[in-house]
């Protein structure tokens, strides 16, 4: 029986050690098991984060094993290898595929009934790489997908029009990853369109603007990891909000990596598409009127990703 109090995380490396620090900070579980092939390192992150709880929440955090997880509400999976000089993309992807199918075996063997949430990279590829191992359906299988990317533009269309990023309503749809898109013809800041908004602001032409937008987001990963050497905050909250909009039942619409079958036309794969996120986890995938040039993005990007899933053997 799910214990919707409970939550695993496996893998606690920078992101996954993030996503529990974060999640101790909502107070949205009473009890957080945290998983990795290091036990020790799952260990001495359960113990550190322990010890801000007095500052926090009551719950009891434990480095734990597969058994230990069977009943929790919301799996977290961030573990994964990271990309070695002279590996290619793809030499990652099936490194990748192979450990997520491994942990996926492991969350089959102890019948763990929890949603999962998927945040290795890359997430698109490996959401469907546990989708189908897992056999659930496809509602308990989600991946990150664009959430973060969304929280960027946002927070860069905020700077560039200095307006609160939380009246800003746009979002970033596809692959996470190169080819994602910005859907802009549904971008506006608290139900003025975008255009409109900038005019008020001073633009008289903001097409230059938003592709210049469009291009700091979808380089904003390399930008950062050249700097510091990974991302794990924005991802942290990223992760965090999912997991709360489940937990809480809030309905939440985000771009989530779903499995699509036959919205906008596609099928086969998952990519990023706003869906309607609570307890059962992804409820219903919405399909958006994206403009003509969108919709042929969408398309390309589904395309590249599906290149990918055939070359490991999942198309």
């Amino acid at each position: 029986m799910v214990n919707i109090q409970k939550a695993a995380v496996i893998g606690c490396g920078f992101v996954g050690s993030t996503i529990a620090y974060t999640l101790m900070q909502k107070g949205l579980f009473s009890e957080m098991v945290l998983l990795d092939a290091n036990g020790p390192k799952a260990e001495g992150e359960a113990m550190d984060i322990s010890h801000g709880l007095p500052f926090a929440h009551a719950m009891d955090i434990q480095a734990g094993d597969y058994e230990d997880i069977a009943d929790a509400s919301v799996i977290i999976i961030t573990a994964g290898a990271n990309q070695k000089p002279g590996e290619t993309r793809l030499d990652l992807v099936q490194k990748n595929a192979k450990i997520m199918r491994m942990i996926i075996g492991e969350i089959k063997r102890v019948k763990c009934e929890g949603i999962l949430l998927i945040v290795s990279n890359p997430v698109d590829i490996l959401t469907q790489v546990a989708l189908k191992e897992s056999g659930f359906p496809k509602e308990r299988v989600i991946g990150s997908g664009t959430v973060l990317d969304t929280a960027r533009l946002k927070y860069l269309i905020s700077e560039k029009l200095n307006v609160d990023s939380r009246n800003v309503h746009a979002f970033i749809a596809g692959e996470h990853g190169d080819s994602e898109l910005a859907v802009w013809s549904c971008a506006n800041i608290y139900g003025i369109g975008l255009d409109e908004f900038a005019k008020i602001e001073g633009f008289a032409d903001f097409r230059k603007e938003k592709d210049e937008l469009y291009h700091a987001v979808r380089d904003s990963a390399y930008e950062i990891i050249d700097r510091k050497g990974a991302t794990y905050y924005g991802i942290g909250m990223a992760a965090a909000k999912i997991t709360e909009a489940i937990v809480r039942d809030s309905h939440t619409v985000a771009p989530v990596s779903v499995s699509l079958n036959g919205e906008y036309g596609l099928s086969g794969l998952c990519l990023s598409i706003p869906t309607l996120i609570g307890r059962g986890g992804a409820e219903q995938i919405l399909e958006i009127n994206f403009d003509k040039e969108e919709t042929e993005k969408l398309r390309r990007s589904a395309e590249e990703l599906k290149s990918v899933l055939k070359e490991i053997g999942l198309s």
